[in-house]
C-alpha cells in the first residue's frame, strides 16, 4: 500500500493522519530520516481495523498496528492521552477515544522536537510546543511535567544529546534530576538499551557529562561516576581527572571507528582509577585489576552484553603494557591474544592510541606480523612431539618468524 492510499483510505472513514516522532524531527533538522510512525487521531480501533484489514495490531495496552505502508512494516498507533497511576514505564492509563487531539497526542511526549508531527497528504507541519525553534536553537527542552512520568526519558534527553550536539535546557534537567528514584526500580535492560545508543553517538561523552549536570550520574553509572576528582600523573594527563581522560579518549575512539565494543572498551579502560586509594594519588598502581573488579560489579548490577565485557576486560588488563613491550616473545603473545579476542586489531588499535596518543611499531604494523605468524603451522612440528610440546613448538617458531619480520634494532 502506498501512503498516499493509506492516508485516503483513513481520511474518507472520517480520521487525520499523521506521521510523528523520530522522522519529522531528523525531517526539520535536515537529517536523512528513517523508520516512519503513523498517528491517527478520530476514529476508534474498530474503525481503523475495517478500513486496513492489513493491519495486524501489536499493541497491548493501547491500540498500535503494524500496516504495509511503501514497502516497510509501520507502525500506526491511535491518538491517545495518558495519565500516570503507577510507577515506572507501564504504570499508565491510557485513553484512545476518538476526541483525542493531535495537540493532546503531543504534549504527552518527551520532548519538543519529538512533539511534532505532519499532517497527511497535505505535508502541513504541527508545532503546537516549539520543537523547531528548539531544533534550530540546538536545545533539548521538555514539553511539559509529563516529563517525569517515564524516568528513562532522563537517559534518553541526554542520549539524544549526544546523538545531535544539542544542550540540555534547565528545567528539563531538573525534570531528569528529580527522576532518579524510579530509574534506580526501571529494568536494567531500559538502561543498557540507552547506554548502546549513547555509545553509537558521535560524541559519546555528552551522554554521561549530560547525566552529572543532571545528578543522576552517580546513581546510573557510579563506576564511572567515581573517576571524577582522581587526580593523575600531569605530566602524562594535562587534560585533568581521570573521568575527563576517560571522555576525551571515549570521544577520540568514537572518531576512529563506529564499533560500539571498542567504544564500551575506551569507556571503561581507566574504570580502576576510581577505587585508588587516596594517598596514593595521583598515580594509580594496580587500576587494572581493580578496573577488573569495578567491571564484574557493573555487570552484576546490570548484566551488560556478555562481549561488552569480554571486550572491556580485555582491554583494562592490556592497555597499560600494550605500549611498552619490546621483546618479540611478549609481543607475539600480545598480538595473538588480540587476534583470539572479540575486538579485531584495528578496534585494539583504536584505544591504545586514543590512550596514549601514539602506537608502537608492532600495533601499527600488526596485521603484517600476524600474517607471519599465522602462517606457521603445527602440522610441520618435528615427529614425535604431542601435545603440549607442539603447542610449545608452535610458539617458538612464531617467535621465530616474527622476529625476522620485525626492523633490526639500532
Amino acid at each position: 500500500m502506498r501512503e498516499a492510499e493509506f492516508a485516503q483510505k483513513l481520511r474518507q472513514a472520517g480520521g487525520r493522519v499523521f506521521l510523528v516522532g523520530g522522522w519529522v524531527r531528523d525531517k526539520c533538522r535536515g537529517a536523512v530520516p528513517h523508520d516512519k510512525d503513523y498517528m491517527v487521531a478520530g476514529l476508534t480501533a474498530a474503525q481503523v481495523e475495517a478500513v486496513l484489514p492489513v493491519a495486524r495490531r501489536v499493541g497491548h495496552g493501547f491500540p498500535v498496528y503494524l500496516v504495509p505502508i511503501d514497502g516497510a512494516q509501520c507502525e500506526v498507533a491511535l491518538a491517545r492521552k495518558e495519565r500516570k497511576q503507577g510507577a515506572g514505564y507501564r504504570g499508565f492509563a491510557v485513553d484512545c477515544d476518538p476526541g483525542v487531539t493531535v495537540e493532546e497526542d503531543l504534549y504527552r511526549r518527551d520532548t519538543t522536537m519529538n512533539s511534532m508531527a505532519l499532517e497527511l497528504p497535505m505535508g502541513s507541519l504541527i508545532d503546537p510546543y516549539g520543537g523547531r525553534a528548539d531544533i534550530e536553537g540546538h536545545c533539548i527542552r521538555a514539553v511539559s511535567h509529563h516529563f517525569l512520568e517515564d524516568p528513562v526519558r532522563a537517559l534518553r534527553a541526554a542520549r539524544q544529546a549526544a546523538e545531535f550536539g544539542f544542550t540540555i535546557e534547565p528545567q528539563t534537567l531538573a525534570y531528569m534530576r528529580a527522576c532518579c528514584g524510579e530509574l534506580a526500580m526501571e529494568p536494567a535492560e531500559r538502561i543498557v538499551a540507552e547506554l548502546r545508543r549513547a555509545l553509537k553517538a558521535p560524541e559519546p561523552s555528552r551522554f554521561f557529562r549530560s547525566l552529572e549536570a543532571a545528578g543522576l550520574l552517580a546513581a546510573i553509572f557510579p563506576e564511572l561516576h567515581a573517576l571524577i576528582g582522581r587526580t593523575q600523573p600531569v605530566a602524562f594527563h594535562p587534560e585533568g581527572d581521570a573521568f575527563e581522560h576517560t571522555m576525551l579518549v571515549v570521544d577520540a575512539v568514537a572518531h576512529q571507528t563506529p564499533s560500539i565494543l571498542a567504544r564500551f572498551a575506551a569507556l571503561v579502560h581507566d574504570l580502576g582509577k576510581g577505587t585508588t586509594p587516596r594517598e596514593m594519588e595521583p598515580h594509580h598502581y594496580g587500576h587494572e585489576q581493580r578496573g577488573l573488579d569495578c567491571l564484574r560489579k557493573w555487570d552484576a548490577r546490570t548484566t551488560l552484553p556478555r562481549l561488552w565485557l569480554k571486550a572491556g576486560n580485555f582491554v583494562i588488563e592490556q592497555h597499560m603494557r600494550a605500549p611498552l613491550l619490546t621483546k618479540p616473545g611478549k609481543i607475539a603473545h600480545l598480538l595473538l591474544a588480540v587476534d583470539r579476542s572479540v575486538l579485531s586489531l584495528p578496534e585494539f588499535n583504536a584505544v591504545i592510541l586514543a590512550d596514549h596518543h601514539s602506537l608502537p611499531e608492532y600495533l601499527a604494523n600488526g596485521s603484517r606480523y600476524l600474517a607471519v605468524m599465522k602462517a606457521v603451522h603445527g602440522d610441520k612440528a618435528p615427529a614425535g612431539l604431542q601435545g603440549p610440546a607442539i603447542r610449545d613448538w608452535l610458539f617458538g617458531e612464531q617467535v621465530r618468524a616474527l622476529r625476522m619480520a620485525m626492523p633490526a634494532k639500532d
